[in-house]
């Protein structure tokens, strides 16, 4: 491992003039836990810069999905002293619960926190040094004592706000990290839910977006010894008919939840709530039952078809996301192309499309029939067109009709962005419209942002 030299000197000993800068990775459920943690150091005193800017202190929480995890943090590190070489460098999250030592090794970082250990970054900077240790300080727990449930929800947007209410999986899907990195499902209670979705009403934000790990799992941890006590197990479809009634509320979306928890009952809410937006993410991974059981996924291709079915039933206008993996071992050209057939055949909206990757420590690493590189970059490259010609389809099924839409800032000074309830995304002039209102407008083809 690289020697370290470092400054005799505490991390941040004057916090009213000590600069730092977040840099997030990954999921929405990553961004909100940021984002939390950003507002305690906001309250301690720190300056919180862009992560462009110069700082004193870089944090960077990372994501452990793909391979290019290390390619990403790396380039991050270098980023970051090139503005301050003697700035110190966190690195925590995901990929450093399930590389820490390899994190430890990379030029230039100073500290390795886990999974457990990054929320409470604020009190080690606080009771610690990096002095001429050596070596990185690193604090990584074993997964398996990864079990409380660490509220988060993003600011700063007063558009949106990312609000944490699960964590963690229990499912064993065998391509998947996650369990290894962020430990046993567990979920927060509905009464702190309810808070904390109060507390962002009052901030003016218009849309909350339910996230974590698998949250149609919600009613683990905290919500389920509440349960056991008064008697009545939480779910799911309980936490959002209390948040249907939070009074203020203009706009929630449920993010990504697994066909298989996806019940009926939540459609039929869905359907018939003012509040709950008609969009649905639901990973399918892939359309062949043969892969969806090495993929060791808890539903078959029969029930994901009746899932949006339901959905296209009750409510024609939704749009639904789907998740898909390519090249996944043992994938032959036959059953991919069965897998393409049946997404075309669906009545869904748009595509997100993985190419699979080996990953340490997961049971794929076992299959055989690995598929080669470059037919796992062609059918990315085939699904992904796939994705592109059903969003012009479900956009263009919308033209002429009167659609209401959240606006929020774009990268062009002269536009406003926005999303319709049911997600399609719009571009229109800024002239004398508002940032964080809800318009109504009439869909035109020269509204419609067709980008990712």
């Amino acid at each position: 491992m690289q020697q370290k030299q470092y400054i005799q000197k505490e991390l941040a000993p004057d916090t009213s003039s000590a600069r730092i800068a977040f840099h997030t990775f990954g999921c929405k459920l990553n961004y909100s836990e940021t984002s939390s943690i950003t507002r305690v150091f906001e309250q301690q005193g720190y300056r919180v810069v862009d992560f462009k800017s110069e700082a004193e202190i870089y944090v960077l929480n990372t994501c452990s999905v793909t391979e290019f995890a290390d390619k990403k943090c790396q380039k991050a590190i270098r980023q970051s002293k090139k503005r301050n070489p003697q700035a110190r460098i966190i690195v925590m999250g995901c990929y450093a619960q399930l590389q820490p030592d390899q994190i430890a090794e990379m030029p230039g970082v100073d500290m390795v926190l886990g999974a457990a250990e990054k929320f409470r970054l604020p009190d080690i900077i606080r009771e610690m040094s990096l002095t001429d240790y050596g070596h990185p300080i690193v604090r990584v727990s074993p997964v398996h004592e990864v079990n409380v449930f660490a509220q988060a929800h993003s600011y700063g947007d007063r558009t949106r706000s990312f609000l944490k209410i699960q964590d963690g999986c229990d499912y064993k899907c065998s391509f998947c990290t996650i369990p290894l990195a962020r430990g046993r499902s567990r979920s927060d209670s509905i009464s702190s839910v309810i808070s904390r979705a109060k507390n962002i009403v009052r901030e003016g934000i218009k849309e909350i977006v339910l996230t974590g790990v698998n949250i149609g799992d919600f009613g683990q941890g905290t919500e389920r010894i509440e349960a056991k006590r008064s008697g009545k197990e939480a779910l799911f479809i309980d936490l959002i008919r209390e948040l249907d009634r939070v009074e203020g509320i203009e706009r929630i979306r449920i993010s990504s939840i697994e066909p298989n928890l996806l019940t009926d009952e939540i459609i039929e809410f869905v359907a018939n709530s003012p509040h709950f937006m008609p969009h649905f993410h639901i990973p399918l991974q892939s359309g062949n039952n043969k892969l969806l059981q090495f993929m060791r996924r808890r539903y078959r291709r029969e029930l994901y078809a009746q899932r949006v079915e339901k959905i296209k039933k009750l409510i024609p206008h939704c749009c639904i996301g789907v998740d898909v993996i390519v090249g996944f071992p043992g994938e032959t050209d036959e059953d991919f192309l069965e897998s393409m057939r049946f997404i075309q055949d669906l009545d869904i909206s748009y595509l997100h499309v993985f190419t699979y990757s080996e990953r340490p420590n997961t049971a794929a690493l076992s299959l055989p029939d690995s598929v080669p590189l470059n037919k796992r970059r062609k059918r990315n490259e085939l699904l992904r067109q796939l994705s592109a010609d059903k969003q012009r389809a479900f956009y263009m099924q919308h033209v002429g009709l009167r659609q209401k839409v959240l606006l929020e800032r774009s990268k062009k000074d002269q536009c406003f962005t926005g999303f319709t309830e049911n997600y399609i995304k719009v571009k229109i002039p800024a002239k004398g419209q508002k940032p964080n209102s809800i318009i109504e407008l009439q869909l035109e083809h020269e509204m419609l942002d067709f980008g990712e």
